[in-house]
């Protein structure tokens, strides 16, 4: 999990930029302001929180789904070592698309809000309102979480869940099957665990798949997420979609998607490689291949 945070977060913020900032034309414009205005460490903004935050999230996401597909695999086939069917892995994606989105909204809020300390909202006729004196608003993720939660309150820290709910409960889906089916294609025959070439692949394509297909819903949260800090802009989800179609048509859903596609592969490689090898060093008594 830290390696895929370490790995993804540069281009994460870039994305956050896209989707949520205002004045970059496209990607490479995105880098080099970023790197113009703000160094290296700008890339690196709002890391801390879900670095610190990862082993937990991804324990629960990962130990989630795979347990429940050990009980349904046990519940159908009487055996929890089975190979779960593709029904099976469905639905423990859906679980563990839930459950991830009750650790994850905090994180990704402050992680957002940190990413946009440099992104104080500009609308005609109207001037950012900073919730604490002095610019930036936030000293660092603590002080970030800790303003949210005094001033909106649960609600305030949950901005954006239902969102985050429609992009991560399709998106782990797209996420867990394409990894399972890729694994089981490259894999020879009879191989209890797949070959760390074939994690690799696997685990690359199937969080590029993922990614894309959640740039819609990842844009939506990216703008409630950041919303907020100077001003309200937007009620609530179904209202942050219609605003951002009128202002900017269907276009703007797709803000990013380059750059999800490219994040995802490294990330989801590193995610699934560490905790397949992570696995495999907790089970060395076990055989690699059936007898």
């Amino acid at each position: 999990g830290a390696a895929s945070v370490v790995v993804g977060h540069p281009l994460d913020t870039i994305k956050t930029r896209l989707q949520a900032g205002q004045g970059y034309g496209n990607t490479l414009s995105c880098v080099l302001t970023v790197y113009r205005n703000e160094s290296v460490a700008g890339f690196f903004k709002g890391m801390s929180f879900p670095l610190a935050s990862i082993a937990v999230y991804s324990s629960v996401v990962f130990g989630v789904f795979s347990n429940t597909q050990r009980l349904l695999s046990h519940f159908r086939h009487g055996d929890p070592a089975r190979a779960p069917a593709l029904a099976d892995v469905a639905l423990a994606s859906i679980v563990a698309g839930f459950i991830s989105v009750g650790i994850g909204t905090p994180v990704d809020l402050v992680k957002i809000r940190l990413q946009m300390q440099t992104q104080p909202y500009v609308e005609a006729n109207i001037k950012p309102k900073p919730t604490v004196p002095g610019f930036p608003v936030y000293r660092g993720p603590i002080h970030c979480f800790r303003t949210v939660l005094q001033k909106e309150g649960i609600a305030g820290i949950y901005r954006g869940m239902g969102a985050m709910l429609l992009r991560d409960v399709p998106g782990y889906c797209l996420y867990f099957i394409p990894y399972t089916f890729f694994c089981s294609w490259i894999n020879p025959d009879g191989c209890i665990s797949p070959s760390p070439s074939s994690i690799w692949l696997a685990g690359g394509v199937a969080g590029a798949i993922s990614w894309v297909t959640a740039t819609p819903m990842d844009v939506v949260k990216s703008r409630l997420q950041a919303d907020g800090v100077h001003l309200n802009k937007y009620k609530g989800t179904l209202d942050c979609i219609l605003q951002s179609y009128r202002n900017e048509g269907l276009k703007v859903f797709f803000r990013g998607i380059t750059v999800n596609a490219v994040r995802g592969f490294p990330t989801s490689s590193a995610m699934f490689l560490g905790y397949e090898l992570s696995l495999k060093a907790m089970k060395r008594d076990q055989t690699e291949s059936n007898p």
